[in-house]
């Protein structure tokens, strides 16, 4: 097999070592992929084609300004100042200042280096569970057992995971705790920290949203010590939470920088930071230079994909879609007890598998079958996640429809009656 003999082995496929093998595609279409046998699968995990696969306004905005010129970005070009204008203006002030990148690990990379550019200082303070990039330097600050290396992480502070639901804390309760470790860990250190990096909604630590008051109660300690505040924003953004464009709006804060990553191109590469002038300018005497980061191509598809969230209102069909979605279900729980918690906004939730409510024990082989089963007899993709992988994540193109939503509950649904019969898909 040409991939075994020429690719590393830790580039690992979705669905290896499953009954049914990895899935060969061919092609895609709005929240629709097709493999090589013309079999149509329901993509409910695929954030990166974020207005939907092959859009044709993206595809024909990418192929007229590649047929026309792509150069990088030493030269004046109009589709990047424009980007940067219609990106800024959907971010509140004084968010102003763009740079381009080609993914959300550059993104990341970037924003730890104007953090600390800025400050003069190294500690970085992260949470528990997070990912933020496979650059030596995010992955220093991305405590998720998936892609760790054991690297050092010299400079890197881990805080514990806000989750309310595993730790049985109310919302207050969960908000109180983490403040007090943080503020803690912050007055007993040498060292002043340097930045507070946290998504608005963490994904890979399993689809947390965070409680009410934790993100400017983190915001205000940081800033006190003298500390940026960072948002990453790469799976949570561009409208995807629906009440929304940026998930960081939902906490009333106003973030140091933001990295956007995967959605901004719809598959194209195309990332960003964006900051304040003040920090912006503290690193004008050091030169950034990205051969592709906002590159003619890449922007002309920024801007249609921006264009497209407004034109179909997608951020609005996200917020209806997602509620209506995640209401089915949380529905099955009455049904179906190994059901623990049903957590998300918008069209980014998670559904946590536990062997007992009351202990709330993981169920991770439980979660396993549900991703196989439902891929093997349902063609509905959806994959695992969270710090023990027994949740089921699922982030689909924000062009998802309340049809879709019903189909993915009936597959999840349908995977937990097998489950219960004693048909076991999982690979364990």
């Amino acid at each position: 097999m040409l991939r075994n003999r020429h690719l590393a082995p830790a580039l690992k496929m979705h669905y290896d070592g499953s009954r049914a093998g990895p899935i060969k595609l061919a092609y895609g279409e709005g929240q629709y992929l097709y493999d090589t046998d013309g079999v149509r699968y329901l993509d409910c995990v695929n954030n990166v084609c974020h207005v939907g696969h092959c859009h044709p306004r993206v595809v024909q905005a990418a192929a007229q300004q590649l047929a026309t010129l792509n150069t990088n970005s030493r030269y004046m070009h109009d589709n990047i100042v424009r980007l940067a204008a219609s990106l800024t203006s959907t971010m509140p002030d004084p968010l102003e200042v763009v740079i381009f990148v080609n993914s959300g690990s550059e993104a990341n990379d970037l924003a730890l280096r104007l953090a600390r550019n800025f400050s003069a200082r190294r500690d970085v303070y992260c949470v528990d569970g997070a990912y933020h990039g496979h650059t030596s330097a995010t992955l220093a600050i991305s405590p998720y057992g998936k892609y760790a290396t054991g690297e050092s992480s010299l400079g890197t502070v881990k805080l514990m995971l806000p989750d309310q639901y595993r730790l049985g804390l109310t919302g207050p309760e969960m908000t109180n705790r983490a403040l007090a470790e943080f503020e803690r860990l912050l007055t007993s250190r040498a060292t002043p920290p340097a930045a507070f990096i946290v998504e608005s909604l963490i994904c890979c630590g399993g689809q947390v949203v965070l409680p009410p008051g934790y993100l400017r109660g983190m915001h205000d300690l940081v800033h006190a010590h003298g500390g940026l505040a960072l948002a990453d924003e790469v799976q949570t953004g561009f409208g995807r939470i629906g009440d929304h464009m940026w998930a960081f709006q939902a906490h009333g804060v106003v973030p140091d920088i933001v990295t956007v990553g995967k959605p901004f191109g719809n598959g194209m590469p195309l990332s960003a930071v964006v900051t304040t002038r003040e920090v912006a300018e503290a690193a004008r005497d050091v030169e950034y230079f990205n051969t592709f980061g906002g590159n003619p191509v890449a922007c002309a598809v920024g801007l249609e994909v921006l264009q497209v969230i407004e034109d179909e209102r997608l951020q609005q069909n996200a917020a209806a879609t997602g509620a209506y979605t995640r209401a089915l279900v949380s529905e099955l729980a009455t049904k179906h007890m190994p059901i623990g918690d049903v957590r998300g906004m918008g069209l980014l939730f998670g559904c946590e598998f536990v062997k007992d409510r009351a202990t709330r024990e993981p169920d991770a082989q439980l979660a396993d079958h549900c991703m196989q089963w439902m891929r093997a007899e349902r063609q509905v993709l959806v994959s695992t996640d969270g710090p023990y992988r027994n949740l089921i994540k699922m982030k689909p193109p924000i062009c998802f429809t309340p049809e879709d939503g019903e189909t993915l509950a009936a597959a999840v649904d349908d995977a937990l009656t097998a489950y219960a019969r004693g048909i076991d898909y999982s690979r364990r």
